[in-house]
């Protein structure tokens, strides 16, 4: 079976119904408050990479889960208000997850625009993974 619409569209496609937060933005929003950095990759790319200090860990794989408060997985800081920006190696997954968790009716939600690479190049803070994993 042929792939009728292939990763890069249904990025694309994302994007346009998302909050695509360039990573100047991104960094001055770092430290506020009422927003949440969300880092969604994969454990083995933080503990190689690092990652925005601060920033709450939700893989991939369990977002929608931690997110929906009907789910036995259901992690708090997700019901607290705050703005939740997420962020992956390149913002691909991130605008992809950004997407789902608009439809779920997540508010108010949005992506690192060029996502973690982006965000160092332009000289964002960045931590090692802490010991102990949030998942």
């Amino acid at each position: 079976m042929a792939v009728t619409k292939g990763c890069k569209a249904l990025v694309e496609a994302a994007r346009t119904q998302i909050e695509n937060v360039p990573v100047a933005e991104a960094i001055a929003l770092h430290g506020q408050a009422d927003v949440v950095f969300v880092d969604i990759r994969d454990p083995r790319e933080l503990e190689r990479d690092g990652m925005i200090p601060g920033a709450f860990h939700a893989p991939r794989g369990m977002l929608e889960f931690w997110v929906d408060p009907d789910s036995p997985y259901y992690k708090d800081i997700f019901g607290s208000g705050k703005r939740f920006v997420l962020y992956c190696a390149s913002g691909w997954r991130s605008a992809l997850a950004t997407a789902t968790l608009v439809d779920m009716g997540l508010t108010p939600v949005a992506h690192v625009d060029g996502g973690f690479g982006a965000w160092k190049k332009a000289g964002g803070p960045t931590a090692e993974k802490p010991a102990k994993d949030a998942a």
